[in-house]
C-alpha cells in the first residue's frame, strides 16, 4: 500500500474512532469502555447503583400525558447510546426504542434512559471479541415481534449476520408498514436480514470471496413457507413488493433458510426486552465478553 498511498506506519491500531482494539494472538477484543467511562461521568452516573438488563420487560410509549424533560439533555444522552452501539449490540434495541420519543421525551422515557447508565456502570468492560482461527462462512439470523410497538402497533425487526462465529452486523428496527399476523411480521423481517446478507455477499465478491447457499436461522416455518412459495396468494398480495425479493434469492440458491427454535433464536435479543437470564444468555451467544484491563494484560503476555 506504501507504493501506491502517502502514508506511515504508526504501529499496531489500539484505538480508533473511541473505539478500543485489544490485539492478541488468540483473538480481537473490540471496547468503548474508556467511552462509556466518559459518558457516565457526563451525566453524574458515575456512582449509580447497577443493574443486570438495560431494559425494563414491560414496553415503552409516548406517555402523550407525562411530564415533559430537557429535550437537549434527552437528545444529548440518547446521540452518545446510539454511537456506543457502534461496539455494544447488548444495549442497541433498548437505545433505539427509546430514540423514538426525542421528540417529546417525559420523565418516564428519562428514567429508562437512566437505567441504561445503571446498566452500563455494571459492565463497563463489555465489548465484543473475536477469536482467531474460526470459520469465515456468512451466517445470518432474523426475528420479529408482532405490534412491538405500543403507540402504532407496527412490529420490530431485528437482524444480526456473523462471519464464522463472529459477529459483524446487527440491527433492530421498527417496521415501515403495518403487518396483520406474525408470520407477515416475520417475513418482513426476513426479507430485511436478506438485503444485508446479500449486500456483504456483494462486498466480499472484490476479495474473491464467492458465496452460495448463505443459511439464514429463522423461528417462524409460516414465513420460511412464504418465502420458498415463488406464487403469490392472496394472503400475501397485500405485502409491499419490495419484500418479495427474497423469494429470488431463495430460488438462486444464494441463501437457504432454516428453521431455528424460538430459545436458540440470537436475534431475539434485537426484538424485545428479555429478562434477566435470558438476555445474558443472549448477550454470550453473540460473542460479548467482560474483560477488565487486567485481563487484557495478561492474555497480551500469553500471547507474547
Amino acid at each position: 500500500m506504501k507504493d501506491n498511498f502517502e502514508m506511515s506506519m504508526i504501529g499496531e491500531m489500539k484505538f480508533f474512532l473511541g473505539l478500543q482494539v485489544h490485539q492478541s494472538l488468540r483473538g480481537i477484543f473490540i471496547c468503548q469502555s474508556q467511552y462509556t467511562m466518559d459518558l457516565l461521568k457526563k451525566h453524574g452516573m458515575e456512582k449509580c447503583d447497577t443493574i443486570s438488563t438495560p431494559m425494563a420487560t414491560a414496553k415503552l410509549d409516548a406517555d402523550l400525558q407525562g411530564i415533559q424533560v430537557d429535550q437537549t439533555k434527552y437528545l444529548s444522552m440518547i446521540g452518545r447510546l446510539m454511537y456506543l452501539t457502534a461496539s455494544r449490540p447488548d444495549i442497541a434495541f433498548a437505545t433505539f426504542v427509546c430514540a423514538r420519543y426525542q421528540a417529546h421525551p417525559t420523565e418516564k422515557h428519562l428514567k429508562e434512559v437512566k437505567r441504561f447508565f445503571r446498566y452500563l456502570r455494571q459492565t463497563i468492560n463489555m465489548g465484543l471479541w473475536y477469536s482467531k482461527d474460526y470459520g469465515f462462512e456468512i451466517i445470518a439470523y432474523s426475528d420479529a415481534d408482532l405490534a412491538g410497538c405500543n403507540d402504532d402497533c407496527k412490529s420490530t425487526s431485528g437482524g444480526i449476520q456473523f462471519m464464522g462465529d463472529k459477529l459483524v452486523s446487527w440491527s433492530s428496527k421498527k417496521q415501515d408498514c403495518t403487518t396483520m399476523s406474525t408470520a407477515e411480521a416475520e417475513y418482513v423481517s426476513l426479507s430485511a436480514c436478506c438485503a444485508q446478507v446479500i449486500w456483504m455477499r456483494t462486498q466480499l465478491l472484490d476479495y474473491e470471496f464467492l458465496y452460495n447457499k448463505i443459511p439464514m436461522y429463522f423461528d417462524s416455518q409460516s414465513a420460511i413457507a412464504i418465502s420458498c412459495n415463488l406464487v403469490q396468494h392472496s394472503r400475501t398480495k397485500h405485502i409491499n413488493i419490495h419484500y418479495h425479493f427474497i423469494k429470488e434469492h431463495v430460488e438462486k440458491c444464494t441463501i437457504e433458510l432454516y428453521f431455528v427454535r424460538t430459545e436458540y433464536q440470537l436475534a431475539d435479543l434485537f426484538t424485545k426486552a428479555l429478562p434477566k437470564e435470558r438476555f445474558e444468555y443472549l448477550v454470550h451467544m453473540i460473542g460479548m465478553r467482560c474483560m477488565t484491563p487486567t485481563e487484557l494484560e495478561r492474555l497480551a503476555k500469553l500471547s507474547s
